[in-house]
């Protein structure tokens, strides 16, 4: 008995009847025509072996709309894109007779995502512009820095502006003033103030220095001058000694000043008043004699030191002073000067008529 026919697949009114393709051949086989299908048996039913899985979802089959058979001798449609016909935007891919993989979708760029990225590649380069910006500011305004504080006349020094305080009453400050007019108009930050302390030292009678910058054009030089304690005479008017000059090495004649550390800081032909002549043997232990001798004349307070007159000493241990009133007093050794001038000035107040004052056994003095 023959099977009644299959309906035609109906067509959407409005549509066009889909054409059909030609199968294009799978990768890996070799084309040629396909192997004959077995026909089918009287009962009407297909083999058990040429059972078809369901269609996917959104795929094309061979069953019309809403299940029925397709019309008989209709191709199956082959495997590739179709587009419904209620929907224009929609893409799908149909799976074929052979094929059981899920439906591919196509790659979809949003265009918000590219706009997003665009925007970050702009921010970068707006961020690198922003540094190298930063980094040229920084980089002119350190030079120009530089060439303020170290090549401008900004901050150049004036000479007119310098001042000199503690010269005392041997150094000459158009001396001082003549060293730092050598550096005038040199930017203070550039200004080696260490070289030019050295240079004021080299002037006579300078024992100390110290230089300090007064911004933005002023300097100011501190001095501690080498103040003569003692007068000693020589044979021959010497030359002024530059300071830290040996006493052994100086001219004879008139009087050389000494200050405590016993370097020349001048000389006089006449005996300077206020000032105490100094008398010590010029030979071996001589240095030592005049040492102890300074020694004791920067120990007296300034009320007792004024009023001395003379020093004699043929030894460190036997040093001798003469007052200005006519009366002397025998010192000794340079050692506990303290107790002895505390001894002298009890003596002196207990014994105003004394001629001669003993202290160089401060326990046991003596008064004559």
């Amino acid at each position: 008995m023959t099977p009644p026919a299959r309906p035609g697949t109906p067509v959407p009114r409005g549509a066009r009847p889909a054409q059909p393709r030609p199968a294009q051949p799978r990768p890996g086989r070799a084309p040629g025509p396909r192997p004959p299908v077995p026909p089918t048996p009287a009962g009407g039913t297909e083999p058990a072996d040429r059972t078809r899985p369901d269609a996917f979802p959104g795929s094309t089959s061979d069953t019309g709309p809403a299940g029925s058979p397709a019309a008989p001798g209709t191709p199956p449609p082959a495997a590739g894109p179709t587009v419904s016909a209620t929907s224009d935007a929609v893409t799908t891919y149909t799976a074929g007779r052979r094929a059981l993989g899920l439906p591919v979708r196509p790659v979809v760029v949003s265009g918000a995502s590219a706009a997003r990225f665009a925007e970050r590649v702009a921010m970068r380069r707006r961020i690198a512009r922003h540094k190298a910006y930063v980094a040229g500011a920084v980089v002119v305004l350190l030079g120009a820095l530089a060439w303020l504080l170290l090549l401008s006349p900004v901050l150049a020094l004036e000479a007119s502006r310098v001042q000199v305080t503690g010269a005392g009453t041997v150094v000459d400050v158009a001396d001082v003033q003549a060293v730092v007019d050598e550096v005038d108009g040199t930017p203070l930050p550039r200004l080696d103030t260490i070289g030019l302390r050295d240079r004021v030292l080299e002037v006579p009678g300078v024992r100390q220095a110290k230089v300090s910058r007064i911004w933005p054009h002023g300097l100011v030089v501190a001095l501690v001058s080498r103040e003569p304690v003692a007068a000693v005479p020589e044979e021959a008017p010497p030359a002024t000694p530059a300071p830290g000059a040996d006493l052994r090495d100086l001219p004879r004649g008139g009087f050389t000043l000494l200050d405590t550390e016993g370097f020349g800081v001048g000389w006089t032909a006449q005996a300077p008043e206020g000032l105490p002549v100094v008398s010590v043997p010029v030979g071996e232990g001589s240095e030592r004699t005049l040492t102890a001798v300074l020694t004791i004349l920067q120990a007296l307070p300034p009320e007792l030191a004024a009023e001395v007159s003379s020093i004699e000493a043929a030894t460190q241990d036997t040093v001798r002073m003469g007052l200005r009133d006519g009366r002397s007093v025998v010192w000794g050794s340079a050692g506990d000067a303290a107790l002895k001038i505390r001894v002298l000035q009890t003596l002196r107040g207990a014994a105003p008529d004394a001629g001669e004052y003993d202290v160089s056994a401060p326990t046991l003095p003596i008064t004559r």
